[in-house]
């Protein structure tokens, strides 16, 4: 297989993301070609079923406008952010809001939530979710987590769910984050990682796999080198077990729990 440039990657991530954002009627059961499969980057019709096993209570998940919950995810990032009224919150990869609207009512209106997502479909989707919900504390930007359209130090926590592995650049992500947050800032994600070496058959494989939350996966050496090389500190990886019980059915029969496991990302700017 020939290699694909970094942007070749982000246009296929970007265009599978946009068919997600454009849905307007009950999707099918996979945003891959495979039509039996399904993963992180889409998933069942019930959105509200498959957010309840990634962590989120009933309570958060009738809490945020119609629409803004589509199922993607390995996590629940902004239940283990510890987020504090009054903090600016950055939402990597942010969708259709879901996790910024949640963000939101923990910072409250002294807080700020920004959401950066590189699909403007997605950006659209979660403006006009910001408008039914009424939030007046939440904004969402377009731009490459790569190069977020944010200033230096401008930022308290950063979260994420199951984006930076499908970023081609993961250290200039990390680079990224560490540049907006303010001296005592926190990064705190949900991402899956390579419990294993992954296998030439999944990580030759772009389009299905690398654009579903699969072959883009990083071992755990490899992302606390990244986040080291980029400044960070008190770092934490935390592997969730119990993820293998819904990743297995991202694409079913190819085993992939085998391989991947959802983790609790965690560390500081001092």
């Amino acid at each position: 297989m020939n290699k694909l440039t970094h942007d070749q990657i982000r246009q296929k991530v970007r265009s599978r993301y946009q068919q997600v954002a454009v849905k307007t009627v009950e999707p099918p059961s996979s945003c891959s070609s495979a039509e039996s499969s399904s993963s992180c980057c889409d998933g069942p019709t019930d959105y509200n079923a498959i957010s309840a096993k990634l962590g989120y209570s009933n309570d958060e998940l009738s809490s945020v406008p119609e629409g803004a919950n589509l199922g993607l995810g390995c996590g629940n990032p902004q239940a283990i952010a510890e987020l504090k009224p009054g903090e600016t919150v950055l939402d990597l990869g942010s969708g259709g809001g879901f996790d910024c609207f949640l963000a939101s009512r923990q910072v409250g209106d002294s807080g700020k939530v920004i959401g950066v997502d590189m699909t403007p479909e997605m950006i659209s989707r979660a403006r006009n979710n910001t408008d039914k919900g009424r939030f007046t504390n939440t904004e969402f930007r377009l731009g490459e987590i790569e190069h977020l359209p944010l200033a230096d130090q401008s930022v308290d926590v950063i979260i994420s769910n199951c984006v930076i592995n499908l970023s081609p650049d993961k250290q200039q992500v990390f680079h990224e984050a560490f540049r907006v947050l303010k001296p005592g800032g926190r990064l705190a994600v949900s991402d899956v990682v390579a419990a294993v070496e992954l296998p030439p058959e999944i990580t030759n494989t772009i389009d299905e796999l690398y654009t579903g939350c699969i072959s883009g996966a990083s071992p755990i050496m490899d992302l606390e080198s990244m986040l080291r090389q980029s400044g960070f500190t008190d770092i934490s990886i935390e592997l969730k077990d119990e993820s293998r019980a819904f990743i297995k059915d991202w694409v079913p029969g190819a085993k992939v729990q085998d391989y991947l496991v959802s983790a609790v990302i965690k560390a500081t700017k001092k």
